[in-house]
């Protein structure tokens, strides 16, 4: 599903974020990317994402070599990753129906399957009855919620989440963590970016440690039960 061989990124200025990573993600496989800020987490959930292009090796998503991928092919790429931020940026005049039916509006879907898209997201993240507010009337964990109703709604089969409960309590963190794990269960690939190390090991995926830009563990598949 996702496949890095020898990649490597340096930026303009000089800065090497990632050296010689080399990993793969299973279709179905859910996994935690940990390490210090700047260790290049984000650098890396970027480059699956396409926002970012490697300096070297291979990146192969959902049997794309990204370093062959025509411009045209980008849009359709990035349409089967959901991303989630750790601010969900969601736009402050619109409804949370709108915000998270933005991505179907882009996609051109119609109006009617528009409708029950979105209220099975918002459902899906306990909201449905917050639809027709706005995001300022939102808890800082709903309006994150709202941000992962928004990436589910196209129903991507790759989900790409950076540090997205850094602004949480514990107790929210481990509530969105759970949510992620039932989008896995349902068949979802999950790559997640987190530096809340006593969080991620308490729960039973693989963790790969990244430092420096290099990646120093992988604790490889780990027993879901």
């Amino acid at each position: 599903m996702i496949h890095f061989y020898k990649i490597s990124k340096r930026y303009p200025k000089g800065q090497q974020a990632l050296s010689n990573i080399s990993f793969e993600l299973k279709v179905g496989e859910m996994a935690f990317l940990t390490g210090h800020s700047g260790s290049g987490k984000s650098t890396l959930l970027k480059l699956i994402a396409f926002l970012e292009r490697p300096t070297g090796g291979e990146i192969i998503v959902h049997g794309k070599n990204l370093n062959r991928l025509k411009k045209k092919h980008i849009p359709s790429l990035r349409r089967q990753i959901g991303l989630i931020f750790q601010n969900p940026n969601l736009l402050p005049h619109r409804t949370i129906f709108d915000n998270v039916a933005l991505p179907l509006n882009i996609a051109g879907f119609r109006l009617r399957e528009t409708g029950g898209r979105v209220r099975a997201a918002l459902s899906k993240v306990g909201l449905l009855e917050k639809e027709k507010c706005y995001p300022d009337m939102l808890s800082c964990g709903e309006q994150q919620r709202v941000g992962i109703a928004r990436a589910i709604v196209a129903k991507p089969p790759i989900i790409l989440a950076d540090e997205p409960t850094g602004n949480l309590d514990p107790a929210l963190s481990r509530e969105i963590m759970k949510l992620f794990s039932e989008f896995n269960q349902a068949g979802v690939t999950l790559l997640v970016a987190s530096h809340d190390i006593a969080l991620i090991e308490s729960l039973p995926f693989r963790i790969l440690t990244l430092k420096q830009g290099q990646l120093v563990h992988d604790t490889g598949a780990r027993d879901h039960g």
